[in-house]
């Protein structure tokens, strides 16, 4: 038998390291004709704000080779509709129910998680510092570690379980921003969200995005994602959840080695939407070659 368990702390205990990532896979519950819900180590759904948003214009999306683009901008119905029309319908999921959280202003993350607070049934909030497709608040935090801390201390102050924070890769040291947030409180960060890309239609001699840039995801960020956990790792003691162009199981013991605790599949849902599931059955058969019989021995074997 193969132990799969993992304790990020904080009491967020998942029975596998596997996640969703937010904004792939709405609630979860659009994928439930699809795959077994109940097998995963969480379900982060899509990005939650303190009002609702109607998200950018289309074109929002955009394929480009190894990956894709998009600039939806957070679009959803507000954290009250969240709380009154989607948590009741999902609650009873056995796996982790994690709910992303972001805002253009400092207040709206405080109130966001100060509301979702009073649901027993939420063990984490991911709080979203590194959106590259809102005008204001997003990746703005994200950037420095002053505005990292900022929302960090803030959140924290209201928020009493497991505060993940997701990290931007579009920085110069990807370390200084993980130090500042695991200073401020933070249990866990997440890493990598996308990264600022571009796609110009030749033909019509135009941006494919109707916001110009967006944030690019897929199998080709994958290498520099790894390099960022790996370096993100070392560097902090909390623990770290990787992501970023994990397509299959292979893929996320790339990210396990190099230091992750934990795993986010968000583009290969797109693919393969039982990709999350795979990748759990993948990782148990590859802990049963190896004669791994607890699966927390080999997060950040590289490292040692």
């Amino acid at each position: 038998m193969v132990n799969l368990n993992i304790d990020l702390g904080a009491g967020l205990k998942l029975q596998n390291p596997v996640m969703t990532a937010s904004g792939t896979f709405g609630y979860g519950r659009e994928f439930e004709s699809l795959t077994d819900l109940d097998r995963l180590g969480a379900i982060i759904v899509k990005g939650t704000t303190l009002e609702p948003r109607q998200g950018n214009p289309y074109p929002r999306m955009a394929e480009t080779p190894s990956g894709m683009l998009n600039a939806v901008g957070l679009q959803n119905k507000g954290v009250d509709y969240f709380i009154e029309k989607i948590y009741p319908e999902i609650r009873h999921y056995k796996s982790n129910i994690i709910v992303n959280v972001s805002g253009a202003k400092v207040s709206d993350y405080v109130e966001t998680a100060r509301r979702l607070a009073s649901l027993d049934g939420i063990p984490a909030i991911e709080v979203n510092i590194s959106c590259p497709n809102v005008k204001s608040g997003g990746m703005a935090f994200g950037t420095t570690c002053a505005g990292s801390s900022e929302v960090t201390e803030a959140v924290r102050k209201v928020w009493p379980r497991h505060l993940m924070v997701k990290l931007s890769p579009n920085v110069t040291d990807i370390t200084e921003i993980a130090r500042a947030v695991e200073g401020s409180g933070a249990d866990s960060v997440s890493l990598v969200n996308t990264f600022l890309g571009m796609a110009v239609d030749v033909e019509r001699q135009r941006p494919f995005l109707s916001t110009v840039t967006g944030g690019l995801s897929g199998p080709c960020i994958r290498p520099i994602a790894i390099r960022m956990v790996w370096q993100v790792a070392k560097a902090v003691k909390i623990p770290v959840v990787g992501l970023g162009g994990i397509m299959n199981g292979r893929d996320a013991m790339e990210f396990i080695l190099a230091g992750a605790s934990a795993v986010q599949i968000g583009t290969a849902n797109f693919v393969h939407p039982d990709a999350t599931i795979r990748t759990v059955e993948w990782i148990e058969d590859y802990c049963r070659r190896h004669n791994i019989t607890d699966f927390s021995t080999i997060v950040g074997a590289l490292n040692r």
